[in-house]
């Protein structure tokens, strides 16, 4: 990486936000991958901005990482700067039936916010293991609820850094999966979500529940990227990678989980192309067998 990059980066930000060759593995849930020519970490959300206006202006490659919960950065690692949305974005500021949401906040705190504001809604994402800027840009749901049900409307940083502006909820394309914001690159830095009066004892039994229910079907105990691939129309992946005889399938360090089927889970001392070894295996069985072609829901960067 260009020393005259970092040096501008540290005129933007304050010298402990930046982290030369980063071990992207300290980083993602799936602990596994290579590093990072330079994580940064802006201190708000006008760093942010110069530092997106910096990196288009130099034409230097950039990717924006939250929580890091759906997303594998390759063994090669990454030669260009990761910007990631930490500390300086978390927060939940309630007034009323309204929470505005830092980016950087993770859901099961939102979650645990909304339980004791008496706020009803947000149950489904209690266990979901990302945070509110990455939960918009995937449109992140379970249990039969999604971001798009609740969310009001989204404060975005442009991709250039040009502009800082609120995206109303209807003006995100939130689909499976899917935000306009993965077309666009904007970043998200705030989020607004309207819930509803509840009462506390039903919130709380339901999100213990969920967490119970979650804890019984999903490896949790395992490094992973949650469900690693999307649900194809018509059929559910995981009992497709069952029903194709690879559930407990192992490359190196990675294994089809014996639990669920729809989870690739780093058993110890996974790389990253174990699981993308894995990962390959696995869509071109199901191919094979039904006919169907499985989609990646993590993000290969790299």
């Amino acid at each position: 990486m260009n020393n005259e990059i970092i040096n501008r980066l540290t005129d933007i930000t304050r010298q402990e936000n930046i982290i030369c060759d980063a071990d992207m593995a300290e980083y993602t849930s799936f602990r596994a991958g290579g590093k990072a020519a330079v994580l940064v970490q802006p201190g708000s959300a006008e760093e942010l901005r110069e530092i997106l206006r910096l990196l288009n202006a130099e034409d230097v490659p950039h990717f924006v990482l939250g929580n890091g919960t759906n997303v594998l950065f390759k063994d090669s690692g990454y030669d260009g700067v990761v910007v990631r949305i930490g500390k300086a974005f978390e927060g939940v500021d309630i007034e009323g039936d309204v929470l505005r949401c830092g980016s950087g906040t993770l859901l099961s705190v939102v979650a645990r916010e909304a339980l004791a504001a008496g706020l009803t809604g947000f149950e489904f994402a209690s266990g979901i293991p990302g945070s509110v800027g990455g939960a918009v840009f995937m449109n992140a749901g379970a249990y039969g609820g999604e971001l798009k049900d609740v969310l009001v409307s989204a404060r975005v940083i442009s991709a250039d850094g040009s502009e800082d502006r609120i995206i109303p909820a209807g003006d995100l394309d939130l689909g499976y999966r899917h935000s306009i914001l993965q077309e666009t690159g904007d970043i998200v830095v705030e989020a607004e979500i309207r819930l509803s009066e509840g009462d506390k004892v039903k919130i709380k039994e339901t999100m213990a529940e969920l967490t119970l229910k979650r804890n019984q079907k999903q490896p949790v105990q395992y490094p992973s990227a949650g469900s690693t691939f999307k649900r194809p129309e018509g059929h559910f992946a995981g009992k497709l990678i069952q029903d194709a005889g690879l559930k407990g399938l192992t490359v190196g360090g990675a294994q089809v989980s014996e639990l669920h089927s729809g989870f690739i889970i780093n058993k110890g001392g996974a790389t990253a192309s174990d699981i993308l070894e894995l990962m390959d295996i696995v869509r071109a069985k199901v191919l094979n067998d039904f006919d169907v072609e499985l989609e990646p829901e993590v993000r290969i960067i790299g």
